[in-house]
């Protein structure tokens, strides 16, 4: 049998432009378009399943609810910050007259706090599991809320029986728009309240409304705190 040298057997072994092919041989195309092909993967389009699927609501451990609540509260937070700044930046103006602050205020501060340890008293009972606490809460969180809102139109009917209305001067003007704010703010916590109440009325169990109660509560506090600031501004300027 005649035997060949290896370096004919190599040359057999290679294409006609010496390239290795998957059994040993290939050419240079085959090579280019593997090439290009490498270069125009997208290697992030195999990740995007999984980047949308944090994305379906589970990514985020914080309820929706909670979530719009905070994004409200900023916005809220804004515009009343907003409002402080217009005030003190008015007050320095000549026109600007100093209204006597109706003894009612303080009434009425007192009324806002105890509405918001009754709600904070509802909270804690929906966490502890006790129904009846929180239906005591509420209730009684409600009732300290009207009596504000009614407090505050009393002052009004104060100040407008001794001559003061919106148009005597910027700082009654300011007053009036001051106290109405807030008390639309706390008119749309009522209407979630009274939405929570009907459902403990109607004996739904206690994990059903925790978060609901839970939501009221902050933002009790928070108009109270919100409260506070406008009514010592009103008190020492």
């Amino acid at each position: 049998m005649r035997s060949f040298p290896a370096s004919r057997l190599n040359r057999r072994n290679r294409g006609g432009n010496g390239f290795e092919t998957s059994q040993g041989v290939g050419r240079p195309g085959s090579l280019d378009v593997s090439f290009l092909h490498q270069l125009m993967e997208k290697p992030w389009v195999k990740g995007e399943g999984s980047v949308v699927a944090l994305h379906d609501g589970r990514a985020f451990p914080l309820p929706t609810a909670k979530l719009g609540l905070r994004v409200f509260l900023a916005v809220v937070t804004v515009l009343f910050s907003l409002l402080v700044v217009a005030y003190a930046d008015r007050m320095v103006a000549a026109d600007w007259r100093s209204l006597p602050v109706p003894w009612l205020l303080w009434l009425n501060t007192v009324m806002l706090i105890l509405s918001s340890v009754a709600l904070q008293w509802a909270w804690g009972g929906a966490r502890w599991g006790q129904i009846d606490l929180v239906w005591v809460g509420l209730l009684v969180g409600g009732v300290f809320a009207f009596a504000f809102l009614a407090g505050q139109l009393l002052a009004w009917q104060q100040l407008a029986a001794v001559g003061y209305f919106a148009r005597t001067n910027p700082a009654i003007a300011f007053f009036y728009l001051i106290t109405a704010l807030h008390g639309l703010h706390l008119l749309g916590g009522l209407v979630a309240w009274g939405r929570t109440t009907i459902k403990v009325w109607r004996g739904f169990e206690v994990g059903q409304v925790c978060l609901s109660v839970e939501l009221c509560t902050v933002y009790w506090h928070f108009l109270l705190l919100i409260w506070l600031v406008l009514f010592g501004l009103l008190l020492f300027t």
